[in-house]
């Protein structure tokens, strides 16, 4: 028999509360993106990929494992594959990142939202792989199809999120969507997993660590990456963060220029041939 809410509402809520600030991390940095030309670019989208696939993602994933159980028999994780599927996640998260902001056009984010949704579903049997237990593990096909529907709207969602949002009320409602859209994909998918428990028991515990020997390594990398993302945030200079708050954000700015300027400089009278008016301040040669 497996049991999926082993703790309570206690492991959802912290795994949902986690892909909340995943999501919301990673939308900052693709709005940063956004604006960003050159190396920086490629800053803010290296922190999106790390925010979204390896918090809101990945680590929503891995925290909502520690409530499911299997009666009579123990889980173990292998440390490998476990690491791959996180890996997964932030490499595939990357590139639909990648391909979202550069070309922020309607088949370009669908593309990149089917690229993001196989990432998703890729990284969740990864990580179900990487579960060892006396017993045959099975999964129902039907809920297999409903997560990866689920996977490929959601991410989809994702990348418009991503390539289209701007500013804080938005920023945090595309968080809390993103975050039930992950949520929703892990237990959707949960739900179809059947563990058949052989009636003689083997002695001992499978191989591999246990989920709360991986638990603290993956608390300390979630700390550091949320200090680490918070650092680069308030680094930014003032305009740039002014400027995610406008209306036009990701417009380019038209430089106001009077007419007759030349270069920087603006005439004191815009209009050429022009003469200043009588009161005007300006010195002028005395007339002989």
């Amino acid at each position: 028999m497996t049991d999926h809410m082993s703790q309570d509402l206690l492991t959802p809520a912290i795994a949902f509360s986690v892909s909340v600030c995943g999501s919301f991390l990673g939308l900052a940095f693709a709005a940063r993106a956004r604006r960003a030309v050159g190396a920086v670019r490629w800053q803010w989208l290296v922190l999106g990929a790390l925010s979204l696939g390896g918090m809101a993602v990945w680590s929503m994933h891995f925290i909502a494992m520690m409530g499911f159980s299997v009666t009579g028999a123990a889980i173990r994780y292998d440390a490998f594959l476990t690491l791959v599927s996180g890996v997964t996640a932030v490499l595939v998260m990357g590139a639909a990142l990648t391909m979202t902001i550069r070309k922020r056009t309607m088949p370009w984010i669908f593309a990149g939202g089917v690229l993001a949704g196989a990432g998703v579903i890729a990284m969740h049997y990864t990580g179900m792989a990487s579960m060892n237990t006396h017993g045959a593990m099975h999964h129902d096909p039907l809920y297999i199809a409903a997560a990866s529907v689920i996977a490929f709207v959601a991410a989809t969602v994702a990348m418009w999120f991503s390539a289209r949002l701007r500013g804080a009320p938005a920023l945090i409602g595309g968080s809390l969507v993103m975050a039930v859209a992950v949520t929703s994909v892990h237990y959707t998918a949960m739900m179809g997993v059947h563990v058949m428990v052989p009636d003689a028991v083997r002695p001992g515990p499978p191989d591999g660590s246990t989920a709360y020997d991986l638990l603290l390594p993956v608390i300390i990398g979630l700390f550091v990456l949320l200090l680490v993302c918070s650092l680069f945030l308030m680094l930014g200079d003032e305009e740039e963060r002014v400027d995610s708050f406008r209306p036009d954000a990701d417009a380019p700015r038209a430089r106001e220029t009077a007419p007759g300027a030349v270069g920087d400089y603006t005439p004191r009278h815009g209009l050429r041939n022009t003469p200043p008016p009588a009161s005007d301040d300006v010195w002028r040669r005395p007339q002989r």
